[in-house]
């Protein structure tokens, strides 16, 4: 557990440690791949091209261009997320762990979970919250393996920052 201020999500933004962690997670496609759950995925687990217009079967992108398109998800994930949450504080560990869940499974979904419910709760319960990460390791009703290892190393960076 480390000493981390809370500061309010809006004036958080994605730390260069989060970015990477992201991309490390989704992995690098240059070729759009169905992600298992029926959703054309492209790059750094983008699903959407720089125009706003949803991947393609068989689209194409560089690293170059997946780097920036991934940057452009993170920051519009960053911006949904300081809509949800509204007035509550994180530490910067506990908001790299929340964007990068957010990320990998859709602002909406995120945004109508029990983590969030527990993060609005007056007090918040920061360890609640943290714990939740660990329950999205499922796609299509299935846990599999590459999530479980991702929401653990979530969970870790979330918990650093302590109750």
């Amino acid at each position: 557990m480390g000493s981390y201020d809370r500061k309010a999500v809006a004036t958080l933004a994605l730390s260069a440690t989060g970015l990477v962690g992201i991309a490390t997670y989704e992995g690098y496609s240059s070729v759009a791949y169905n992600d298992g759950a029926g959703v054309q995925t492209l790059g750094f687990g983008s699903t959407r091209g720089a125009d706003g217009s949803p991947v393609q079967p068989g689209e194409r992108t560089t690293p170059a261009r997946a780097l920036r398109q991934l940057k452009a998800d993170a920051d519009a994930t960053e911006r949904a997320l300081v809509r949800c949450l509204g007035p509550v504080a994180l530490a910067q560990p506990e908001w790299d762990a929340y964007v990068s869940l957010a990320y990998n499974i859709g602002v909406g979904a995120f945004c109508r979970s029990t983590l969030v419910k527990k993060l609005k709760q007056t007090p918040p319960d920061y360890a609640g919250a943290c714990r939740e990460l660990l329950r999205w390791d499922k796609a299509a009703g299935l846990r599999l393996a590459g999530l479980t290892k991702r929401r653990q190393a979530e969970y870790a960076l979330c918990s650093k920052a302590g109750a």
